[in-house]
């Protein structure tokens, strides 16, 4: 519970709304501190369930989706993608985890996260993809390694040689 501050109380008016004992009428206020409920969310931003934009959403650090959301979706940041949520558009982030339905490509430059109970509808393209049983996945994914694969020096393909020729048998030649 809240806590709560109380103001010294003084007596009031009399029936016929004039000061008791000659006093000056007095106000009791009564504060009680409560919290801010959108200060409580630890610095993720959130889009609650009956929120429903249509347009590009851009954000910074974090982001929770429980709502509707057509259009785009910028970021270079973390996504959630809550179990309310119905996304319908292209998605582009850091990372992202999803429990509820997107229905459009995703590409994450680290970490994509499928929950049990998330659909997606559209391809995917991720540094590393974990998927729950249970998740709906249609489409197709790429899991790049995030790294430049090394380049061969030469373009011709590497000749190997033995010291003792290599003796062929053909037709009973010898």
């Amino acid at each position: 519970m809240p806590p709560v501050r109380e103001e010294p109380r003084f007596s009031g008016p009399d029936e016929n709304n004039h000061p008791a004992n000659g006093e000056e009428p007095i106000i009791t206020t009564t504060i009680i501190d409560k919290p801010n409920p959108m200060a409580d969310h630890g610095g993720k931003d959130i889009l609650s369930s009956d929120v429903e934009i249509k347009g590009s959403i851009k954000f910074q650090k974090e982001l929770l989706i429980d709502g509707k959301v057509e259009g785009e979706i910028n970021s270079d940041g973390v996504l959630t993608i809550g179990e309310n949520a119905d996304i319908r558009g292209e998605v582009k982030t850091k990372s992202i985890t999803v429990y509820g339905k997107v229905h459009g490509n995703i590409t994450v430059a680290e970490r994509c996260e499928l929950k049990s109970k998330c659909t997606l509808q559209g391809d995917l393209k991720a540094a590393r993809l974990v998927i729950e049983e249970g998740a709906t996945f249609i489409g197709k994914s790429e899991v790049t390694s995030g790294t430049i694969p090394a380049k061969s020096t030469s373009s011709r393909p590497e000749v190997v040689r033995h010291d003792e020729p290599i003796k062929a048998t053909f037709g009973g030649r010898g």
